[in-house]
């Protein structure tokens, strides 16, 4: 693997699964600014498999169902529930990203506010309750 990890192809790739996969993906491009990769439909119409990217990260959106990994990941059982992960996205612009997700309704949980330790950043929640965090800090240049 290379050293400068910012060039890397990602490495890391989280999944997550929405009730609604292809309103998911349609939002989660609008509000954050994810491209579409790969989409592969259904047999109803729908999202069975997404790819989204965000400059060298990829998230993996997929259906909920009762599959075998069904059975071990699901969306979050209501719009508050706690989750366990959530992913952190590297942003240029943080305040621009900030207004971007608010106009799209993503429901703000934690306020846009500069770190002791650096970057500033937010969190929130988006349609189906997934934690989404985004912010200036880079851990890759942080000294």
């Amino acid at each position: 693997m290379t050293n400068d990890a910012k060039t890397a192809i990602a490495t890391i790739i989280p999944t997550l699964r929405y009730r609604d996969a292809s309103a998911a993906v349609d939002w989660l491009c609008q509000a954050f600014g994810f491209e579409k990769h790969l989409v592969v439909p259904d047999d109803d119409g729908g999202i069975a498999h997404a790819e989204l990217v965000f400059g060298n990260g990829m998230v993996m959106v997929g259906a909920a169902c009762e599959d075998e990994f069904g059975r071990l990941q699901q969306p979050p059982s209501q719009g508050n529930a706690v989750v366990t992960q959530s992913p952190y996205i590297l942003v240029e612009d943080v305040d621009k990203h900030y207004e971007r997700a608010v106009a799209a309704g993503a429901q703000i949980v934690t306020d846009i506010k500069d770190q002791d330790y650096g970057g500033r950043d937010y969190s929130c929640r988006d349609p189906e309750g997934h934690v989404w965090n985004f912010g200036t800090y880079d851990p890759w240049t942080a000294g």
